[in-house]
């Protein structure tokens, strides 16, 4: 399997626990609030339909199926759906999202491996395991905010943190704020399990994440992966961090939370 079938199956796998969940929220579920602090249960699923609708718009154009999105258009679908009243925007989620990964899983073989979709905020454009994965990254960790809202132990499905722990490296220069370590920088080892993992993040100016080796690390972080995935987006709070997330050296837990503020 593929870089590309592996993320497009992980995509399937999120796609219909989503959609089983969000037929399932009541109306106070939908208002109430989510692990995205900024937004209620209904606007994590309206975050959600409108980057479905956006991502397959996006897919067309590479495909030469209609033109490129535009901004305008793409605020109008952001518009429309921060509008809709929240049980419309849960209605709405599963069609888009369901027609986004469709749409990937019927890419040939050939298609996967020689596409190429520019996503508009990248310099170039990506293939389709990049573009699948950042789409599996969006839903994933909003899928995610939603079920946090219910249980408080949630954690990331396992088939989607092994896809998306590889790739956590891509946008890690802008998820790292350095400003809490007051002008250090600090090379930080990452030990994962679940799947097992040896990551190298150096914090500082210029935030980096690689596979190397560090010999001598100013401190050493040892969790979960679906936990270190969370943690650079902002979703490690003390009272949604499972067992076996440990710190040492240079850089406490509580610095590395602040280093990620999330978004």
């Amino acid at each position: 399997m593929s870089d590309a079938d592996a993320i497009i199956a992980a995509l399937r796998t999120g796609h219909e626990a989503l959609a089983t969940r969000a037929a399932a929220l009541s109306d106070d579920e939908l208002a109430g609030p989510s692990g995205a602090s900024d937004w209620d249960v209904a606007q994590v699923l309206s975050h959600l339909g409108s980057g479905a609708e956006i991502g397959l718009v996006t897919l067309r154009a590479a495909l030469g199926e209609g033109p490129a999105l535009e901004r305008e258009h793409m605020l109008a679908i952001w518009d429309r759906w921060n509008a809709m009243p929240r049980r419309e925007q849960a209605d709405s989620v599963v069609h888009p999202s369901e027609d986004l990964t469709a749409r990937y899983e019927a890419l040939t073989g050939g298609g996967r491996a020689d596409l190429r979709i520019g996503l508009g905020f990248l310099p170039a454009p990506v293939d389709v395991a990049a573009a699948a994965g950042m789409r599996l990254s969006e839903l994933t960790l909003h899928a995610w905010d939603v079920a946090v809202a219910f249980d408080a132990h949630a954690t990331l499905p396992l088939d989607a943190t092994a896809e998306l722990l590889p790739r956590s490296g891509l946008l890690f220069g802008w998820l790292a704020k350095p400003e809490p370590l007051d002008g250090r920088t600090v090379t930080l080892a990452v030990r994962t399990v679940a799947p097992t993992a040896e990551l190298v993040a150096v914090l500082g100016e210029q935030p980096s994440l690689s596979d190397d080796a560090a010999e001598r690390p100013d401190a050493v972080l040892d969790l979960p992966a679906e936990a270190w995935l969370r943690l650079t987006s902002g979703r490690l709070s003390a009272e949604h961090t499972p067992p076996g997330v440990i710190a040492t050296g240079a850089v406490d837990l509580d610095t590395l939370r602040r280093v990620f503020p999330g978004y």
